[in-house]
């Protein structure tokens, strides 16, 4: 189910950007418009920023799993580092009641610091836990809007999903931490030429109206009119 917030309810919100283009990012520039539009709708949220591209987390290493499985009696002082990296970045995602994550496709998948912020997040006992019946999530009763920027079109074909691991991927990670209501902004075809990329953050700005409720609010105005 789909998290609900009542309209006075304080929220929190994590706004994640990945890119390395800076201010030529589009990925960047629909999570901006996406949290400005989420304020508007809920007025009564506070906002975090993580630009991965800046504060980038290690790539996960035997360091950073080390106080995790327990095998030492004591932990050195590069798992220590790790360990506190990890602590800090999953104890903020917990925290949040809405995550807006900026993700644009490098290579067919997610950027590699996105990759290892996702990494620092699984961690058995916080977002998930294992059962004699598999799987569980932990990290339920959220809220995650991507936005999704890609140079090419890959939606609309066959070959072009399975060549995607961008979104089928974040589907799947934030699944298994439980959260069902993944949202997703998308402008593909941004490299296509000026005409195809204004098309392309035409859509993503009708995705942005449904992801915050925008579009709802107004359908609703309209009925009460």
């Amino acid at each position: 189910m789909p998290a609900l917030f009542k309209k006075d309810t304080i929220m929190k919100l994590l706004h994640v950007d990945s890119s390395v283009l800076g201010a030529n990012s589009v990925s960047r520039q629909l999570t901006a418009e996406i949290v400005a539009d989420w304020r508007k709708n809920h007025p009564h949220t506070s906002v975090e920023y993580l630009d991965l591209a800046v504060d980038t987390p290690n790539h996960f290493s035997a360091d950073a799993l080390g106080i995790k499985v327990g095998v030492q009696a004591e932990p050195t002082e590069a798992q220590r580092r790790e360990n506190e990296v990890s602590e800090r970045l999953v104890a903020q995602f917990l925290a949040a009641d809405v995550i807006v994550v900026g993700a644009p496709l490098y290579n067919f998948t997610v950027p590699t610091q996105l990759k290892a912020w996702i990494d620092r997040l699984a961690q058995v006992g916080r977002t998930f836990k294992y059962t004699d019946k598999g799987p569980v999530g932990l990290a339920g009763g959220k809220t995650v809007i991507v936005a999704s920027s890609r140079g090419g079109v890959y939606s609309t074909s066959e070959g072009g999903q399975a060549m995607e691991h961008q979104e089928s991927f974040l589907k799947v990670i934030f699944g298994f931490f439980g959260i069902t209501d993944v949202r997703f902004v998308r402008a593909e075809g941004v490299a296509m030429g000026d005409a195809a990329k204004a098309a392309a953050l035409g859509a993503a700005r009708a995705d942005i109206a449904v992801a915050t409720g925008r579009a709802a609010n107004q359908d609703r105005a309209t009925l009460a009119a």
